[in-house]
């Protein structure tokens, strides 16, 4: 049976604009409006044929989606650009009528799995650091990986933001020592890339092949997906 009231961060973490989290923030900034009045108590319930509104425009619940998209080169992982260069949000147009995003981050030349959802909850859930959310990256660099290099990077070493510590390192069959399977739980910006560049090598390949769990096997480059309820499952026990 369909509920009839919600608490007002509840219901805009259900209308996909955000965690519940952020939605607090959001009403004691002032920032969200019911029946055309600005609410700025936390815990205030809306019914169901209230009108909520957040930025100027109505919001409304949605039903959760759950997407996978394998990222292909020269996409940035954003809504919108300002500079109209091709977003990811191009890819996945056509999926569904619910505003989805993105979970996380990949940057333009870095393929491979990227999650999308309007499930602020979770999201805030996969990308928090405390949760410590696997992801394996296929590496491929522009020369042999130096043994004494490899064995610093599984034993772990210092940037200069902080210690990394990877939780998997292998060097992949018949690449000439070239190709590696890293996995990490880190999110620090570009840390993959970073690694490999401390070491001075170039990476030449970079893709992510499982993040929480979930693979891109069997979804074509470019192409997108919805989980399954066993993987949707999966995901929100983590």
């Amino acid at each position: 049976m369909e509920e009839n009231n919600y608490r007002l961060n509840q219901y805009i973490a259900k209308s996909g604009v955000t965690s519940r989290r952020k939605a607090d923030l959001l009403i004691e900034s002032g920032k969200i409006k019911i029946n055309g009045v600005v609410i700025k108590k936390l815990g205030t319930k809306v019914f169901i044929n209230d009108t909520v509104e957040y930025a100027g425009k109505e919001i409304k619940i949605e039903k959760y989606k759950y997407l996978i998209l394998n990222k292909p080169k020269d996409y940035i992982t954003t809504l919108k650009d300002e500079r109209n260069r091709r977003t990811v949000m191009d890819l996945i147009v056509k999926s569904c009528s619910e505003r989805l995003f993105p979970i996380g981050r990949l940057d333009k030349n870095t393929t491979g799995v990227l999650l999308f959802t309007n499930d602020g909850d979770l999201s805030q859930k996969l990308i928090h650091p405390k949760n410590r959310i696997k992801k394996v990256y296929h590496v491929g660099i522009d020369k042999k990986i130096r043994e004494d290099d490899y064995n610093t990077i599984k034993k772990g070493f210092y940037l200069e933001d902080g210690e990394v510590i990877v939780d998997d390192i292998q060097i992949v069959n018949n690449s000439q020592n070239k190709e590696l399977l890293i996995t990490l739980h880190s999110g620090r910006n570009r840390i993959v890339r970073r690694i490999f560049e401390f070491f001075e090598y170039k990476v030449i390949k970079l893709d992510r092949i499982v993040f929480a769990g979930i693979s891109k096997k069997k979804v074509v480059r470019g192409k997108w997906r919805f989980l399954n309820k066993k993987e949707i499952g999966f995901l929100k026990m983590k």
